[in-house]
């Protein structure tokens, strides 16, 4: 199945790796873990059940990620390499949201009011203002930042390939949660193991996603609250008032009820469903390209981000094309000669035949 989506991003299973890195890489925790608490037995139809009937609430906690995807730590984007940090994030439940998230250099601010993004850079003393109005996809960096929005995404992307069972109970920030394991079905070509997700007793929101490659016991990447608290928030978290001296630049506008335009050609393409999509999109304008760009020549600075592309991975070639192979233990991607990129949670044999088609 080849469809075309405005979503793309948003794929759990088109790239939960690679789009876990990028969106959910910026923050991470180390996952404590206590005795397993006693709850009363329950099936996996009806905790999910229970899970789509949760209403969202008010709350702040402190939420990281563990990552061992095994991605090199690429300039201008070292969360992609091992390791952990952590953020903080405040939610109102009714929409407005607001996380912090430290860097070496300062601090990122993001900030959702309910009419406008706020993401503020204190190192470059920068804020990009984004109008909310008709474009739900506005605040990205604000719902990827939150476990429960992560993990719900998984489970509406992956249920219907899934075999799904309830794995026992955990304790997820001091509170009690049911084990939820989703597992590709016979069918489905993947680098993963499984999915799982810890979801809260008493509120139903799910509290942690851990992701589980084929061949290893320990989790390639793990987001999840290490402290939750409930309850009405202080509604100056929620406004942002850019500090004096800051350079204000507008984000991109929206007609009410319409997804960004991109260029003709450019739209994302997704091969296949379930556990075993992929995304196949164009290389950013600019990316270096073996066959148009004397890439040695250009300097690293004047790549996108500062990469090199091509000093990545190893040469592949087919009947799609040629171009170089980068692998993890939970995902592969392929940068094609002619322009191209193909990534998913799969062999490379599944890459080849998305570019094929």
């Amino acid at each position: 199945m080849v469809k075309r989506t405005g979503n793309a991003g948003r794929n759990v299973a088109a790239g939960l790796a690679v789009a876990c890195v990028v969106g959910l890489g910026l923050l991470a925790v180390p996952s404590g873990a206590g005795a397993a608490p006693e709850l009363p037995p329950i099936s996996a139809e009806d905790l999910l059940a229970s899970v789509a009937k949760a209403k969202p609430e008010a709350f702040n906690g402190t939420v990281g990620l563990e990552n061992a995807l095994g991605l090199p730590a690429l300039p201008n984007l070292p969360q992609a390499g091992n390791g952990d940090s952590t953020a903080r994030i405040w939610s109102d439940g009714a929409g407005r949201g607001r996380v912090q998230l430290p860097s070496p250099q300062g601090e990122r601010t993001l900030v959702s009011d309910g009419t406008t993004f706020w993401a503020w850079d204190s190192s470059t003393r920068t804020v990009t203002k984004h109008s909310e109005s008709g474009h739900p996809g506005a605040k990205p960096d604000v719902n990827a930042t939150d476990p429960t929005g992560a993990a719900t995404e998984a489970i509406n992307r992956l249920r219907s390939t899934s075999q799904i069972r309830v794995d026992g109970t955990a304790e997820v920030a001091g509170r009690p949660a049911y084990e939820l394991v989703l597992a590709p079905a016979a069918q489905e070509r993947t680098l993963l193991r499984e999915v799982r997700i810890a979801i809260d007793s008493e509120k139903r929101v799910p509290l942690r996603l851990t992701v589980l490659s084929n061949g290893s016991n320990d989790p390639a990447l793990q987001l999840g609250f290490t402290d939750l608290s409930f309850g009405p928030q202080d509604e100056k978290l929620f406004t942002f008032t850019p500090p004096p001296g800051t350079k204000v630049e507008e984000g991109e506008k929206h007609d009410q009820g319409q997804r960004p335009q991109r260029p003709e050609g450019v739209e994302p393409t997704i091969v296949g469903d379930g556990w075993d999509t992929v995304l196949v999109a164009k290389r950013p304008e600019g990316a270096p390209a073996d066959k148009d760009q004397p890439d040695k020549n250009q300097p690293d600075k004047d790549r996108p981000g500062g990469v090199d592309l091509n000093a990545l991975g190893t040469p592949v070639s087919g009947a799609w094309g040629s171009g170089r192979l980068i692998t993890t233990a939970v995902a592969s991607v392929i940068v094609t000669d002619d322009g191209r990129i193909a990534m998913g949670a799969v062999p490379e044999q599944v890459l080849t035949e998305a570019l094929a088609k």
